[in-house]
Parts: C-alpha cells; sequence; structure tokens
C-alpha cells in the first residue's frame, strides 16, 4: 500500500500579495495588457521564449527563466522551467521554518503567480498532424508548473485562460493581492484542465495503438444551473460542457429547464437530419423528449388548410420555415400543446407570428430575423425560450450516458438516412413515386428520435400518426393508427362545421375537434364540452367516419395490412420502411422501429 503523506504546516494566510509571476503562455491574447497590469503593482516578471519577446517588445521589464535558474533551455526547448528553483519557488510552504531556510541555502525565490497555458494538443491531431508532431505538442514542463502551483495554491495562483485576467486584476486592485477563495477556484480549473489534457493524450494514444484506453476521463464545465432536473425535488440540477467545447446552443431568450434542453437538443438533430436528407426547410414538434409531429415544407391541399384554420391570406404568405412548422405542429396538435419545436432554416416574421399565437415553450434554429426574435422575445410575458444552434457544432463520435453507478458509451447513431436507404421496398408496391420515398425519410428519420418501439405514418411530407415508446409492437401500430384516423378526421365536414361560439380559443376548438372525432366522453366531460358551441353538435357516428375514411383515402385498409405485417416482424432489427398505398390521397409511408 502506498505511503500516504501527511500535511505540511506553514501560515494560514487569506489575502497574498503577488511579488513574483512566471509567464508562459502559447495564446497570447491579453497577455501584454495583464502583465502591464501586473508590473504597475511591482510584480516582477518571469518568462521564456516567445512569451518573454513580446513582452520586452511592450517594454516590460522581464527576467529570462534560464538567468534566474542558471541553466540554459535546451534539447529544443523540451527543458526550460523543469528546474528545483522554479518549483521549489512554487511549491514551497510560506511560514514553514524548514522550507524558508532550504530555499535560502539553494537560492530559491517565491513564486507567487503562474500564467500559462498548455501546447495545443488537440489542435495538433485536429489538424490531422503525424505521430511526432502530435508527441512533440504534448507538454511536459506547462502541466508540471499547473500542479505544483495548483498543489500549493493556499499560496500561489495559477492562471490558465485569458478569461480569468479580468478577474485576477479586480481582486488585486481591490484587495492588494489574491484571496484564498480565488485562489482556490483557480486551482479546481486548472486540475480539471490538466486531466482533460491527460484524457485527451491517453485516448489518442490507445487509438495509435488499436487498443481501448485504460482509463476513460471526461471533464465537464459547469456552465448553468437549472431551476430542477426531470422533477422539482430532483435539486441541484446543472448544464455542463465538454471542457474546451462550446455548447450547442446559445440562450437568446428565456431560461430554459431540463426537460426543455432534452427537448432541444433531440428536435434540432431531427430537422438538420431532414433538411440534409430531403433538401426542404424543416420543424419538429416535440414533447418529453419525443417528436409528436415532424414534417418538410410542402405545400397544403385545400382540406388541410381548411382542418388547420388556415386563411388564403395566411396560405399565400406562408414561408417554407412558417410551413415547415404549421404541418409539424398539425400532426397531433393536442400533444403539440405546450411543445418545444425546431426549425431548420431562419426563423422570419411570418414563422414567428405563426408561432406567436401556439401554446409552445420554445424554439430552437439556426438564426433569427430582428423582427422574429422580438416577436418570440414578447411570447408568453417574455418567458419564451429562444435558443440559436452552434454553428458547425460536432458533438463527438461517442455518446456516454450515466445510469445508476454505470456508463454506458456508443458510437453515436450519425447515420443520416437518405433515399440510398429506400431501394430495398418490401411490398407488393415497388414502384415509388418521389413523394413516396420523401415521406419514408420523413417517417424513417422521425422515428429514430423515439423510444423504440415505435411505429410512424408520414404523408405529404408530414408525420400524420407517431406510435411512441410501447413495450408491444401491435400497440405501437394501434396508437399509431388511431392518431393517423384522428389526423385524417379532422377534414371531414361534421368536424370542419362545428358551431363554435364567439371567443373560444384557438388550442380550445383544437381539443374540441379531437374530442368530438374520438366521441368517448364521459357525461361530466360532454356538458362541459357542449359549452364551447353555440348549439350542441349530431355525433360523428362510427358509420359516418368508416364512409369518410374508406370513400376518400383507402386508410383503413391501409391500417389493417400494416397491423397484419407488424404482428408477424418477430426479431430485432433496425427501423424498417414500408409503403403503403391510400387509393386517392397517394401513398401514406410506416416506418416500424423494434
Amino acid at each position: 500500500m502506498a505511503h500516504i503523506l501527511t500535511a505540511v504546516e506553514g501560515s494560514q494566510v487569506d489575502i497574498v500579495p503577488v511579488r513574483r509571476a512566471l509567464v508562459s503562455v502559447s495564446d497570447k491574447a491579453g497577455i501584454v495588457e495583464f502583465c502591464s497590469f501586473l508590473s504597475s503593482k511591482g510584480v516582477e516578471l518571469l518568462s521564456t521564449g516567445g512569451t518573454a519577446k513580446k513582452l520586452r517588445e511592450a517594454g516590460l521589464e522581464v527576467q529570462d527563466v534560464s538567468d534566474y535558474t542558471g541553466a540554459v533551455e535546451c534539447l529544443d526547448g523540451r527543458v526550460k522551467t523543469l528546474h528545483p528553483k522554479v518549483h521549489g519557488g512554487l511549491l514551497a510552504v510560506r511560514g514553514n521554518e524548514q522550507h524558508e531556510k532550504q530555499m535560502d541555502e539553494q537560492g530559491m525565490k517565491p513564486i507567487d503567480m503562474t500564467i500559462l497555458n498548455l501546447y495545443p494538443f488537440e489542435a495538433t491531431v485536429a489538424k490531422g498532424a503525424g505521430f511526432e508532431q502530435c508527441i512533440e505538442n504534448i507538454d511536459i514542463g506547462g502541466p508540471s508548473m499547473l500542479r505544483s502551483t495548483a498543489k500549493n495554491h493556499a499560496f500561489t495562483a495559477i492562471v490558465t485562460s485569458p478569461e480569468q485576467y479580468s478577474k485576477i486584476q479586480e481582486e488585486i486592485e481591490t484587495n492588494g493581492g489574491t484571496s484564498l477563495a480565488l485562489r482556490k477556484g483557480l486551482a479546481a480549473q486548472a486540475f480539471a484542465l490538466s486531466a482533460a489534457y491527460d484524457s485527451s493524450i491517453s485516448l489518442w494514444f490507445a487509438n495509435q495503438l488499436s487498443s481501448d484506453a485504460p482509463v476513460t476521463a471526461r471533464v465537464y464545465k459547469p456552465e448553468f444551473p437549472l431551476k430542477y432536473g426531470c422533477n422539482p425535488h430532483q435539486k441541484p440540477a446543472y448544464i455542463s460542457s465538454r471542457l474546451g467545447c462550446d455548447l450547442p446552443f446559445e440562450i437568446k431568450n428565456g431560461v430554459p429547464g431540463y426537460i426543455n434542453l432534452l427537448d432541444a437538443a433531440n428536435a434540432w438533430q431531427l430537422v438538420l437530419e431532414l433538411k440534409q436528407a430531403t433538401g426542404l426547410a424543416a420543424a419538429s414538434s416535440f414533447k418529453h423528449v419525443s417528436p409528436a409531429g415532424a414534417a418538410v415544407a410542402v405545400s397544403l391541399t385545400d382540406a388541410e388548410a381548411k382542418a388547420y384554420e388556415v386563411t388564403e391570406e395566411t396560405r399565400t404568405s406562408l414561408t417554407p420555415a412558417a410551413l415547415a412548422y404549421l404541418r409539424a405542429r398539425n400532426a397531433d396538435p393536442m400533444c403539440s400543446f405546450g411543445d418545444f419545436c425546431a426549425i431548420s432554416d431562419e426563423v422570419d416574421e411570418a414563422t414567428a407570428k405563426y408561432l406567436k399565437k401556439e401554446i409552445s415553450d420554445g424554439i430552437v434554429a439556426p438564426s433569427y430575423t430582428p423582427e422574429a426574435l422580438e416577436i418570440l422575445k414578447s411570447k408568453k410575458a417574455g418567458k419564451f425560450i429562444v435558443l440559436q444552434a452552434t454553428p458547425n457544432y460536432h458533438p463527438g463520435d461517442v455518446e456516454y450516458r450515466e445510469v445508476y453507478g454505470m456508463t454506458f458509451s456508443q458510437k453515436r447513431n450519425d447515420v443520416i438516412i437518405g433515399k440510398d436507404h429506400m431501394q430495398k421496398v418490401v411490398t407488393s408496391t415497388t414502384n415509388l413515386g418521389d413523394g413516396a420515398v420523401r415521406d419514408l425519410i420523413v417517417a424513417s428519420i422521425c422515428i429514430k428520435y423515439t423510444q423504440s418501439n415505435s411505429v410512424g405514418f408520414a404523408k405529404d411530407g408530414m408525420m400524420v400518426g407517431v406510435g411512441a415508446g410501447q413495450q408491444s409492437r401491435v400497440d405501437c401500430v394501434k396508437l399509431a393508427g388511431r392518431k393517423v384516423t384522428t389526423w385524417y378526421l379532422r377534414q371531414h365536414p361534421k368536424v370542419l362545421a362545428l358551431p363554435f361560439k364567439e371567443g373560444i380559443k384557438r388550442q380550445d376548438r383544437v381539443n374540441a375537434r379531437v374530442r368530438y372525432i374520438e366521441g368517448d366522453f364521459t357525461a361530466e366531460e360532454k356538458t362541459r364540452w357542449e359549452e364551447h358551441f353555440t348549439e350542441t353538435p349530431a355525433i360523428l357516428t362510427e358509420e359516418e367516419k368508416a364512409d369518410f375514411m374508406k370513400g376518400s383515402s383507402g386508410a383503413s385498409r391501409l391500417l389493417l395490412n400494416l397491423v397484419a405485417a407488424c404482428k408477424i416482424s418477430r426479431s430485432p432489427k433496425p427501423a424498417t420502411s414500408t409503403a403503403w398505398p391510400c387509393a386517392s390521397q397517394g401513398p401514406v409511408s410506416s416506418t416500424t422501429r423494434i
């Protein structure tokens, strides 16, 4: 068993004046200004190589580390600061008589602050450099000074980023030195940086040997707290980024919650893939981390426009982004109540105006026109969440998930489903038109972002039924099929003619139509439902529903065929896609995830 060291005793101090600082940075942003401030406070500057040259060019007095140590830089710069006078000055415990005596005997001077960056190893790898060049960009002296300074944070301050300069400068200006709280915080950041740096080297080296790394270190940077997690009692909750990486979104308005951000992450990936696969503006409507609807920009039919309450004036002014969201929202408007939406294209004024009248929690998109952003910011009394996606964001090739103390990892599902995946047709109808292929792509990508088992129908560029997260595949089909029936029956003449009272809100009209189609009221529900109308509507009979489905679309035959196909499918396999013919409305496409 390894020997455990005991703490070394010394002075207990809060504010430590900075008398001497060691500076060696590769990222020179702001370094001249920061060191000028330190110099104005009487701080002696020690430095190396290019950093020393830049500071001298700015008129600052600098002592080379080699002059201080009496040992010249050697071995192509591999040995600069690895010297007892450097690390003794960093590690010596102030107020410890033995340490101070040994420092005097060896000519060491206390160093109160280290300002450094590490060699850009990850950037070197990212550029595709060869093995030897990557090895050369593994920093040795930097991590050594970082750890020495951070370990002795009771007396020394480790500065690892230009983002820290202003806070340190403010504290020195106010207190005459660095506080213990600041030094502890800087040390914590430094050790996290060191862990991430070593992890990236370890993983890269293992890949060069075609073997698994013995240890995987993932370091996270807390970005902002959340009100709570999935449930109100799950506190604390935070959003963190991978150290050295941006978050995938920038918050433009509102305060997103845990589920909001899960919805945003999945909804955004879905629309990116739809856009890439189809070339059309795409939108999705998410609730509780599953899509209630998804669509691409395909023109509305007259019947759809009536069912979705789209006036002719609005219809002619719909932009592709607005059209895509209108379709996505109307796949299942009851489930989309309070949704989080994603749009693949810039959100314009027309899209923002349409979204403003819907009950929704938030949106993520690549950008917003100034007019659209102002409209969205005013929604929900200013609480509507607006996220702007980070351009060219890469989440990494491997994804991780922690469950009950276990960490699962797998290659991210980054396959983009497209036309090539639709070549194998397993039904008797083998001649698929462009519309059917498009709808199969929409259904397949949408179902990818559900919890299996799942079944989905798509038609005219939109999902018309999503049956997700059921233990039984048959139940998935029943659920998806019921949603298709409801979607289509919203176009029934009796549904369109419901005599609503003046002032009934849009979402209440939507809900009332769906309940009219379903028809399974309790006595109390029926009484409250009837209050929406100037007169009690005649019931929509099962015979009328069946005749409308059979005579207009052939969808009833479609559902029977699909149920039969799923019942005989037993073995687990990837998502499969099928085009089922409908009589006069064109094909309805389905995707099954099992």
